[in-house]
């Protein structure tokens, strides 16, 4: 089958119900190839999820005896969330908090891998005019007579990951008056790159939470400055303490005990991806992904993303407790509740299946 485009996914769905009106003749063509089918999400194509994308061009899925998954992939992490926990899809690459908030309410997830260190969404972009007045710093965002206003600062959406960290970052950064940064902002849902991107050119936010190819393009087109740099080793440190899963695969608790070799064949497959991209050339990796997946970005901005994500990735996979109890500040209370133990929320046993087979 051809793949399926996020047009045709929701014209088909509305968002919702994609897996099952594409499921039978996927699963009769996966019958055909004596593959066994897997459905999996993530919320958008770019390269925070590229083990996905690499494990799907390079035919990894295949090789571990499945088809390779159509993504559905509905623009939101707050979607996938609920594709996840519906039944819709069995596989979820996202936000380490979405498992979580699957089991305060009351149906088990677990994270199976984490494929990154540090929040690539944890980036503040402010636009350049507040720059040029003096806001040249998180903390500048206080200064109401700097900014003209109480400052405007515009995650995805109100709750998304974005939000998460961007409010632990301004929360854990104090201004002129020791109070936290967060005390002295207003938060607002920007949407997705083009309302994002345009909302701080207009002027209709004073900063944003902004994922590498948006401050790449805010900085290469002129309206904007970064404030804070997740790239910056001690500028993460600063405000986390040291190293955090943060992108992860997650599955339901039922899938992992129904089917441990579907989940044993997603997560081959993804370490697969991540050891190929550790040593692939960035070019090369830009030429797999640019064209089938994000060739709404330029080239370049691609390339800039590769090169960004190798400095964060997580190359063995491993969840440690001691990352996850240092997430645990991150995600309580403003993404779940209470603390979930860790024995509850992780299952490192594929990881290591995976890590033995492919030394």
């Amino acid at each position: 089958m051809p793949r399926m485009t996020r047009r045709d996914f929701l014209k088909l769905t509305g968002l919702t119900g994609g897996v099952t009106a594409v499921a039978a003749p996927w699963a009769r063509a996966t019958r055909a190839q004596g593959l066994r089918a897997i459905t999996a999400s993530h919320s958008v194509s770019t390269f925070v999820y590229g083990q996905h994308l690499v494990a799907a061009q390079k035919k990894f899925f295949e090789e571990e005896g499945v088809r390779t998954p159509d993504f559905v992939v509905p623009g939101g992490g707050a979607k996938v969330v609920q594709a996840l926990a519906a039944g819709q899809v069995q596989f979820a690459l996202g936000d380490s908090n979405h498992p979580l908030k699957i089991t305060e309410k009351g149906k088990d997830a677990l994270m199976i891998f984490a494929t990154d260190t540090r929040c690539s969404y944890a980036n503040v972009v402010v636009r350049k005019e507040l720059w040029d007045k003096g806001v040249m710093t998180v903390e500048a965002l206080a200064d109401g007579k700097l900014v003209g206003r109480k400052a405007v600062v515009a995650a995805t959406a109100i709750g998304s990951g974005t939000y998460v960290y961007g409010v632990y970052v301004l929360q854990n950064i104090k201004g002129a008056d020791g109070r936290p940064v967060n005390d002295h902002v207003e938060w607002v849902g920007g949407g997705a790159s083009t309302t994002m991107l345009g909302g701080l050119k207009a002027g209709k936010f004073d900063a944003i939470m902004a994922v590498p190819e948006w401050q790449s393009a805010a900085v290469d087109e002129g309206f904007g400055k970064p404030l804070y740099d997740i790239q910056d080793e001690k500028a993460w440190n600063r405000v986390f303490g040291g190293p955090i899963p943060v992108t992860v695969g997650y599955v339901l608790k039922e899938t992992l005990e129904k089917s441990p070799d579907l989940v044993q064949a997603y997560v081959n497959a993804n370490y697969r991806a991540q050891q190929w991209i550790r040593k692939a050339k960035d070019d090369e990796v830009t030429d797999l992904l640019w064209k089938p997946y994000m060739d709404t970005f330029k080239r370049e901005v691609v390339l800039d993303s590769v090169r960004y994500y190798r400095t964060i990735f997580d190359w063995d996979f491993v969840i440690e407790e001691k990352d996850y109890e240092r997430g645990m500040k991150v995600w309580v209370p403003t993404a779940v509740e209470k603390p979930i133990p860790y024995k509850q929320a992780v299952d490192m046993s594929f990881v290591k299946k995976a890590q033995a087979r492919y030394k």
